[in-house]
């Protein structure tokens, strides 16, 4: 699901003049699908574990996976100064985000969460806007009132008049995401993207750990062959290969153009929650969509 942003800062290799490195497109393309699945297989997840058990196993399995290629890739340990970032990394886009986004699905459907998210890209940008302390133009800041707005109505809209409990939970997905999402941006500025959710994943393992055995102790589990495939997905599928081919497609391709691809998941995920959950989108939830991804193309394209 959603960790993909945090490659944004690292120098793509240099491809010729005039030419597009369609191998590079196609990887970035593939991190895309796979992050488009993230909310579909929590909601699989959910199906037999509790929210606490299904995001503390995810990031223990992923975890252990990251010790493991950090340990055969033989990588150094980062430096004492990149300590505080990778924190932040692992505090938004390893814990929070999966678990707010966990604990929203439960009475939220997984196209309005995919709608809410949809602002993240304007979010983080907002984020780095005023940590870098940048001056971007009004039409940056309108398009991302706009497009705030635009969701703030539909959750309204949707919820009956008032904000639920899911949505407070996305919101704050959103804020913690978006500080994660820019440190992870710089750090990987300085060290190989993967590495960064790698080192990320490593912190994490402690605290996942007391907290799985934690929750087993007091959430129900029931490991179905539903929650089964969407705990495995979540954990490898959306948080080691999608992470892995984005980065290395983002590298080969160039940020500016591979990154543009990343705003299709809203609307991929709206599809999957029809195909694959059985649910029933208003039309108010693909034109929603659609007016995010067009405010998020004028921020990207105002921010200088």
């Amino acid at each position: 699901m959603t960790d993909h942003h945090s490659a944004t800062a690292r120098a793509p290799i240099a491809v010729p003049a005039g030419t597009t490195d369609r191998g590079g497109i196609a990887l970035a393309a593939l991190g895309v699908l796979a992050f488009s699945f993230t909310f579909p297989g929590t909601v699989w997840g959910l199906d037999g574990l509790g929210p606490w058990t299904l995001t503390c196993a995810r990031v223990a399995l992923g975890a252990v996976v990251a010790v493991g290629w950090l340990v055969l890739a033989r990588v150094p340990p980062p430096e004492r100064r990149h300590w505080p970032g990778l924190a932040t990394v692992a505090a938004g886009t390893v814990i929070g985000f999966p678990l707010l986004t966990t604990l929203a699905l439960q009475t939220s459907s997984t196209a309005h969460a995919a709608v809410v998210v949809g602002l993240l890209p304007i979010s983080t940008a907002c984020y780095v806007t005023l940590r870098t302390g940048s001056r971007p133009s009004r039409a940056f800041w309108g398009a991302a009132l706009v497009g705030a707005a635009a969701v703030l109505v539909f959750a309204i809209q949707q919820n009956g008049g008032a904000p639920t409990a899911g949505d407070g939970y996305l919101l704050l997905a959103l804020l913690i995401c978006a500080a994660a999402y820019g440190e992870g941006g710089r750090l990987a500025g300085e060290m190989p993207g993967w590495q960064v959710m790698a080192w990320a994943l490593t912190a994490s393992l402690p605290p996942a750990t007391v907290g799985l055995v934690a929750a087993l102790a007091t959430e129900p589990a029931e490991l179905t062959a539903r929650s089964a495939v969407g705990l495995l997905w979540v954990a490898f599928g959306s948080q080691l290969l999608g992470i892995a081919v984005w980065y290395r497609g983002l590298a080969r391709a160039g940020i500016a153009r591979a990154s543009q691809l990343q705003l299709a998941q809203p609307l991929l995920t709206l599809g999957w929650a029809v195909l694959l959950l059985d649910e029933r989108l208003t039309p108010a939830a693909p034109l929603t969509a659609v007016a995010v991804l067009v405010c998020i193309v004028i921020t990207q394209r105002s921010r200088g």
